[in-house]
């Protein structure tokens, strides 16, 4: 399939499909005309020396200063060098592809000033696989991305680094050997090919796109650990989540209850406790909760990838150039500080319950550390200390980058959204999730081979069907160090909600 790209609205489904399954891009005629006419008027504007930011004259504390016609294509290319300004490792090419694709949706609109060229060229760049190469390091999401955008940016004219077919080149040569024309840096080119939070905005859409998948897999894990303890399935009822009200709590619950269907709590096989703690039947409220949240926080990322995040705005209706700051890049680092908060909630939750799997004074009779020979063999005791740890480090991460603003050039840009740091350090949440969700499988599943009940439920069953795939029954004590990192992957690849959606049908 080919994901049509018109200035309308740019979904994460969508931004995926690209960035991350390399899915076609094909920029709608209607489109390529806006940026035609915005880009006409803007030339008449230089030509009459009207004064526009960032175009004929400097940017940031230089805003004053007026270029005259022989800088304002040079401004372009210097402005370029200054902003490739970023530190450290490389940005994940799927996080690049992203930002690419939410640009090539600003400047569909029309309003961005850019010759078509320049537009034209990104859109080759993810339909031929060049992918510049950009630190990740170095935004403070106001004014746009600037540091990492300013080095995609400067493969536009011919300099800095891409990966091509899987090698990373001078981005001349990926540009040459993929067939690209090099396209330069006229006047404003430079500027609208960065000033939007757009990389920020790619990685908290491929974050919230795994994190609903990893939401479906919290559940899975408690409906397993659920079995296992022995729990009352009746705070799963929907009568209650639907007495409150909380559209999440109703759909995790709906979702619980369809996971153990036909299990031996639910026949009465099994005598259960008139209430258990709180870990085990407040989970629809907790997972609920950030169901809600990455719902709302999906909503904004949406309005951000379909909106024009770009300064200044160009009005051709209108004869008009408006410098504001549509870069900002708070509306989407807030809603996803949130995100980041809900999944280390979940995960703590899930801990808890890997805590009472191993607590043979609240696990319902099964041995201490679900060892086999306790006391000669530990079990899953330090299976513990690494959920352990992997949550503090979540909790340290959940400090809110979003009100850590430092003041930058010179004042003029006085407050900053700090996002990309929301970004990076949610991406570190989501590892540290996979692997305490993966312990908590391994947990479940050794629970559940101890217990040997008639009837574990069908997406019960399935899922311990591919955990036993990836990870063997715990019979004597071995290094644990493969068995979590394996079940972090199988928990990233989503592997086991796609083999429990197969017999279930898709949970929420």
């Amino acid at each position: 399939m080919t994901v049509l790209i018109n200035g309308g609205k740019l979904t994460v489904e969508e931004l995926v499909r690209v960035a991350r399954f390399h899915e076609k891009v094909e920029l709608a005629p209607e489109a390529l005309e806006r940026i035609k006419v915005c880009r006409a008027m803007l030339e008449k504007k230089i030509v009459a020396h009207e004064i526009m930011y960032g175009v004929n004259t400097g940017i940031g504390e230089f805003s004053e200063t007026v270029l005259n016609d022989d800088q304002i294509k040079d401004f372009q290319k210097y402005l370029i060098y200054n902003h490739s300004a970023g530190i450290g490792e490389p940005a994940k090419e799927e996080f690049v592809r992203g930002a690419i694709l939410a640009r090539i949706n600003v400047h569909a609109h029309g309003n961005s000033g850019c010759r078509p060229e320049i537009t034209q060229t990104f859109v080759e760049l993810l339909n031929k696989g060049v992918t510049p190469y950009a630190c990740q390091k170095g935004s403070v999401g106001a004014c746009g991305d600037l540091a990492p955008m300013s080095q995609i940016a400067l493969t536009l004219l011919g300099e800095g680094k891409a990966y091509y077919k899987g090698e990373l080149l001078d981005a001349k040569v990926a540009y040459e050997r993929a067939g690209i024309p090099v396209p330069g840096l006229h006047a404003r080119d430079g500027l609208a090919a960065i000033n939007g939070s757009n990389v920020l905005t790619a990685m908290s859409a491929l974050l919230i796109y795994d994190v609903e998948r990893w939401l479906k897999q919290a559940e899975i894990a408690t409906a397993m650990s659920l079995v296992a303890l022995k729990a009352n399935l009746k705070p799963y009822l929907p009568d209650i989540h639907i007495a409150r009200g909380f559209a999440g709590s109703v759909r995790s619950a709906a979702a619980i209850l369809k996971l153990v269907e036909g299990c031996d709590l639910l026949t009465g096989k099994v005598k259960v406790k008139v209430q258990d703690a709180y870990s085990m039947r407040s989970t629809p409220q907790v997972i609920g909760a950030a169901h809600d949240a990455v719902k709302w926080a999906k909503s904004q990322v949406e309005i951000e990838l379909s909106g024009v995040c770009d300064n200044p705005v160009f009005f051709p209706d209108k004869n008009l150039a408006l410098s504001g700051a549509n870069f900002q890049g708070s509306p989407v680092a807030l809603p996803m500080e949130i995100v980041g908060q809900a999944v280390t909630m979940v995960s703590v939750l899930s801990e808890r319950r890997m805590n009472r799997l191993n607590n043979p004074a609240l696990s319902v009779g099964l041995p201490p550390f679900l060892a086999t020979n306790p006391g000669l063999f530990s079990g899953l005791m330090l299976s513990q200390y690494t959920a352990d740890t992997l949550i503090v480090e979540q909790r340290i991460l959940c400090t809110p980058a979003a009100t850590q603003s430092i003041p930058a050039a010179a004042d003029q840009e006085d407050f900053v959204s700090m996002g990309m740091n929301t970004a990076i350090k949610n991406w570190q949440i989501y590892e540290n999730a996979c692997g305490i969700l993966g312990i908590e499988f391994m947990a479940a599943s050794q629970a559940l081979d101890i217990r040997k009940f008639e009837n574990n439920g069908l997406g019960v069953e399935a899922a311990k069907k591919v955990i036993r795939e990836h990870v063997d029954f715990l019979e004597i004590d071995r290094p644990l160090y493969p068995d979590h990192t394996e079940m972090q992957k199988l928990v990233r690849s989503n592997k086991i909600l796609e083999a429990v959606e197969k017999v279930t049908g898709v949970l929420g």
